[in-house]
């Protein structure tokens, strides 16, 4: 296995390890999941509501602990496999055209679930909201995303698109902003694509946590920048080996962006509406936690696990950070074979799929460069 692959292996099997340790403390405090697990969480833990995690919550009826990936995970392989079917660089119109017919007419095995189902059935109202505009309504895929909540649905599977764009910040953020239109406006959309420059400079030949928050925030924009900006700066205020002070830390840095408010159950009345000034929680401090423990991959992801909160998709997104950065080995072996087994996915197939449409779009895109530098030569005469 050559680098590029064996580093894409980390940002996949990164990305499902993390969203399956995180589910387990998705939506509540760091004390209450220290007072459930009777301190930090360190691995894969049971779900919350034990034997009842049908009915503890009736709107979210899903098993999430034991290794169980989540609908992050769902839909990230979900985006692989129109990658694979259609291996270049896609737009808005993939997702009405190849990723839409995947969401509702494959049967898969949905581990949250315990039986079979079509994604549609798994996923929660905001990604619904993709099937329902573009399948049923019709809408120009360009525009679909417009109306939607704006959260962290987008953000939490374009990690692919920073895969295809590997040491291409800036076009893996044109990609995934085009990508996530059908889905989210606003912040949630720009945050899609700072996620996926995020994994693409996490490619990059000598990539370094610095580098990669260097490539966020060359693209980012308004609210999403500035919290950015305010996390990472915390991140290096106090120290990462205590970790509930760091994590204190990251959430009084992202607070004055974050629109759900300090219960996160209790989303305040203006949550998750279109703004210039706000972002999302869960990108600013998934790059919180990779940069507060310079890309280690355990540390950064268990951290985000014990903040709890949206902690599947923080941990996602920083395992897939770290993953990419440091490659297949640094996500211990044991984590992954169990998420494996319990969700019965093959993640690592999904990575080397994902590989080869990789390999083959950067070859592509080598050609086309080349072509076009040949071009502007003779545009400025200096062929």
């Amino acid at each position: 296995m050559n680098d590029l692959r064996r580093r894409i292996h980390g940002v996949i099997t990164g990305a499902a390890v993390g969203d399956a340790l995180g589910g387990a403390t998705e939506g509540y405090t760091p004390e209450q999941i220290q007072e459930r697990h009777g301190g930090r969480v360190t691995g894969i833990v049971p779900p919350w509501a034990a034997e009842e995690w049908a009915t503890a919550r009736p709107i979210a009826p899903y098993h999430k602990g034991d290794g169980h990936i989540t609908d992050d995970t769902l839909m990230t392989r979900a985006l692989i496999d129109t990658y694979a079917a259609r291996p270049r660089h896609l737009d808005a119109y993939a997702v009405a055209e190849e990723f839409v017919p995947r969401l509702i007419n494959e049967p898969t095995w949905i581990p949250e679930l315990e039986r079979e189902a079509i994604l549609l059935q798994r996923i929660f109202l905001a990604e619904k909201w993709i099937v329902a505009r573009l399948h049923y309504g019709h809408v120009d895929p360009r525009e679909a995303g417009v109306g939607n909540i704006v959260n962290c649905g987008a953000a939490m599977y374009m990690a692919p698109v920073g895969v295809v764009n590997a040491g291409d910040p800036r076009g893996a953020y044109a990609e995934a902003i085009d990508l996530a239109a059908p889905h989210q406006s606003s912040y949630g959309r720009e945050a899609a694509g700072v996620f996926a420059a995020a994994v693409a400079a996490s490619l990059a030949p000598g990539a370094d946590a610095a580098g990669v928050v260097e490539a966020c925030l060359d693209v980012a924009h308004d609210g999403t920048r500035s919290a950015i900006e305010a996390v990472v700066k915390a991140a290096g205020s106090v120290p990462a080996d205590d970790p509930d002070v760091l994590a204190t830390a990251l959430r009084a840095a992202v607070e004055p962006y974050d629109t759900v408010g300090a219960d996160y159950r209790q989303p305040a009345a203006d949550a998750r509406r279109p703004s210039r000034t706000k972002s999302i929680e869960e990108l600013p401090v998934a790059i919180g936690f990779v940069v507060a423990h310079d890309g280690d991959f355990s540390a950064a992801v268990l951290g985000a696990v014990n903040y709890g909160r949206d902690s599947d998709s923080i941990a996602t997104m920083a395992g897939a950070v770290c993953g990419g950065l440091g490659g297949a080995d640094v996500v211990p072996a044991d984590w992954l074979t169990t998420v494996e087994t319990n969700s019965r996915m093959d993640v690592r197939a999904s990575a080397d799929r994902l590989a080869d449409v990789a390999e083959r779009v950067l070859a592509a895109d080598r050609e086309r460069l080349l072509a076009r530098a040949g071009q502007i030569d003779g545009l400025l005469g200096t062929a």
